[in-house]
């Protein structure tokens, strides 16, 4: 499945690093500890329809859109670049979008956020629901992918309803994270299903690196500093099937992303499925 180089455009920073990567690039870097047990099935609240749900939701998007947006500049140095490719769209964006990333770091869902301005909702895994960021998880939009049938249906019925309201979505088509890599990794077909379920514009979106200097470096910052790019949204082919779409979707994402993050030859296919 891994080809035999990377190779990215002169100028392109690449973070050193010695983690020692899975084998597989669908299998997380960071594994969760397990502080309970969450069992998602067609039992579960996929949608939090609580007080205490829309509490939490309301205080950590008012945090998120203050003092976090400023933070990601601050510790991260976001620089988010693309964001015309937005405004200039918003005709198409009438019904909701769905936006894809590369999923690079703690705050990247964080990152979209701040460069599209809006709440989002996003296939979170069930796994992550049982260790200590549950709470944060299901506050800012995630929304666990069940374990079985009956529970998958409820899944996309949640989404059924959120698409009714017009909302976004986001997902990460490589699945889970890995900090600070740089080559893209396979995305999943299923994470464009959505687009093509709700007939709404993809909008592709890649998290680059710059090297830390000034005073982070001073302070002794060793991450690098984030830059965000948006390009230019597509929309889905109602013509064909949602197989023979979420594919193609998924290799114009792809090679968008990669060429915004400078890369000449990816190390890893676009196919993750």
């Amino acid at each position: 499945m891994e080809s035999n180089e990377h190779i990215v455009r002169e100028g392109v920073y690449v973070p050193p690093t010695d983690t020692v990567w899975p084998e597989k690039p669908d299998e997380a870097a960071l594994q969760v500890k397990k502080l309970r047990e969450v069992k998602v099935d067609e039992n579960y609240p996929f949608l939090d329809k609580t007080f205490k749900g829309w509490f939490f939701r309301n205080i950590i998007y008012s945090t998120i859109f203050t003092l976090v947006f400023l933070l990601q500049h601050l510790r991260y140095g976001i620089k988010i670049e693309g964001k015309k490719n937005i405004r200039r769209n918003k005709a198409l964006f009438k019904n909701g979008a769905l936006t894809v990333c590369n999923h690079v770091y703690r705050w990247d869902f964080l990152a979209v956020v701040q460069a599209t301005r809006k709440r989002a909702y996003f296939p979170a895994r069930a796994e992550n629901l049982g260790g200590s960021d549950s709470l944060l998880i299901r506050s800012v939009g995630g929304i666990p992918i069940a374990e079985n049938f009956a529970g998958m249906k409820k899944f996309y019925e949640a989404f059924d309803k959120l698409h009714a309201k017009k909302k976004w979505f986001h997902v990460f088509p490589e699945s889970c994270r890995w900090q600070w890599y740089q080559p893209l990794r396979p995305f999943k077909r299923g994470a464009f299903e959505f687009a093509h379920r709700y007939n709404i514009p993809v909008i592709p979106m890649v998290i680059s690196y710059r090297e830390p200097k000034g005073w982070r470096k001073l302070i002794g910052i060793k991450h690098p500093l984030v830059t965000l790019r948006v390009g230019e949204p597509f929309l889905p082919d109602q013509s064909i099937s949602s197989k023979q779409d979420s594919i193609r979707m998924r290799e114009i994402a792809f090679e968008k992303m990669r060429e915004m993050a400078g890369i000449v030859k990816n190390k890893w296919p676009c196919e993750g499925d």
